[in-house]
């Protein structure tokens, strides 16, 4: 069993497609090739945090047929784009904000970035959607939505790849420095 992570995929919204400038002539196309781009990385036992935003502008009828198209057991953090035809779906569990240990590695995953979270400090990592990759990522916090990663979920592993090719910021290094410092002071 894997775990994925996914955000923004706006299924059955036009004006996504304008907003984020997305490669599709109609929302049929792009419903299409994002449930393709699912379930070609997600296996039916899987696990995929939605993290938010997953329809705007279906119906509930439609939302429920892409939901039973889409593999894997599906949790979701709430996105402000999702109402009652997204929330009535038969999500494993729906969470605001979740703090899970996925491979040993702590995560705080919510729908908005976050300058600072929970655990922070001292190595959890936080997942994120809503920008549409517009938000730079740091070395602890990454968009896990379909515009950052090829319309597709996303791996822990790949999401460690990214997290560790992104340079540190000048305040992340003050702040490992300043963590460092804070335990060697608890080793006394």
């Amino acid at each position: 069993m894997t775990t994925h992570f996914t955000a923004d995929t706006h299924f059955s919204h036009g004006g996504v497609i304008r907003m984020c400038a997305r490669p599709f002539a109609s929302p049929e196309e792009m419903d299409a090739l994002l449930i393709e781009s699912w379930n070609a990385v997600v296996g039916p036992k899987d696990e995929v945090w939605h993290l938010g935003d997953f329809a705007m502008g279906a119906s509930p009828e439609r939302c429920a047929e892409i939901f039973r198209r889409l593999r894997g057991r599906k949790r979701l953090v709430r996105g402000n784009h999702d109402r009652r035809r997204v929330l009535d779906l038969a999500w494993e569990s729906q969470h605001d904000r979740a703090h899970v240990t996925v491979e040993g590695h702590r995560l705080v995953l919510d729908h908005y970035p976050m300058r600072a979270w929970s655990g922070s400090f001292r190595g959890a990592i936080h997942l994120h959607g809503h920008t549409h990759g517009t938000l730079p990522g740091t070395s602890q916090s990454c968009d896990v939505g379909v515009d950052s990663w090829a319309y597709r979920p996303v791996s822990l592993d790949d999401i460690l790849a990214r997290l560790a090719a992104t340079p540190e910021l000048p305040e992340e290094r003050r702040r490992a420095a300043e963590r460092d410092a804070d335990e060697g002071d608890d080793a006394e």
